[in-house]
């Protein structure tokens, strides 16, 4: 049985990608935010779920140490925490970018660095990161530019561990959707047809295709998933 990480079970994202790899048999490490948030997965035989701090990179060592010790092996990482703030360079402030990139790349930074360690060690494994649009268009990421420029480095990051992997079976792929069809979204663009966006489950399925044996030729996959949106 592998064995996959999935951080930010507890979001809208999360608790799909978690569902969608426990139906095809891995064991699923999965972190949440708290306590309270393991509430959001309901329990199965192959589900282990930890609330961790993911901000906090002596937390997130033992946390990853702890894994290993037990698991042997991480086969795969889902590294799905993040945040979003609207807002252009004049109203964002140095705290707001700090929080921002807190959210969207410390937290990958933390988690990926023990793993993929680890995977190089080992000789396998995949690393998968969410990016965003407005981080590839400036058009765009002028409004939210905390948000832009935090997830702008995870692109920075997968292409540095791809060159260091270089000969291994080791792959850092970053998924890039436009507008995810969530509660949220719908409510904060009721006048958007969310048909044009892009759903959970999709997304969940193309993770599922980059873990899987037929993806196993894929090298510096950037994955743009944009629908009509």
């Amino acid at each position: 049985m592998k064995t996959i990480l999935i951080t930010g079970a507890d979001g809208n994202l999360g608790t799909t990608v978690t569902q969608t790899f426990l139906e095809v048999g891995y064991q699923v490490l999965a972190t949440v935010v708290n306590e309270a948030a393991k509430n959001n997965l309901a329990p199965h035989p192959s589900l282990e779920v930890q609330a961790v701090n993911l901000t906090d990179e002596t937390e997130t060592g033992r946390f990853i140490a702890s894994a290993l010790a037990k698991y042997q092996h991480i086969d795969a990482a889902l590294l799905l925490v993040g945040g979003f703030a609207m807002g252009d360079i004049a109203a964002t402030t140095g705290a707001e970018l700090k929080k921002m990139y807190s959210l969207n790349f410390e937290t990958a930074y933390y988690t990926a660095r023990p793993l993929f360690a680890h995977m190089k060690d080992s000789g396998s494994g995949r690393l998968v990161f969410v990016g965003a649009r407005p981080a590839l268009q400036p058009a765009d990421g002028k409004a939210m530019i905390a948000y832009a420029l935090s997830k702008s480095l995870l692109f920075n990051l997968a292409a540095c561990l791809n060159e260091e992997a270089k000969g291994i079976d080791v792959v850092a792929t970053v998924v890039v959707p436009s507008t995810l069809d969530t509660p949220v979204n719908r409510k904060a663009m009721p006048d958007v047809d969310p048909a044009k966006w892009v759903k959970p489950q999709q997304l969940a399925d193309i993770m599922k295709f980059i873990c899987s044996d037929t993806a196993a030729a894929l090298r510096e996959p950037v994955i743009k998933v944009y629908n009509n949106a």
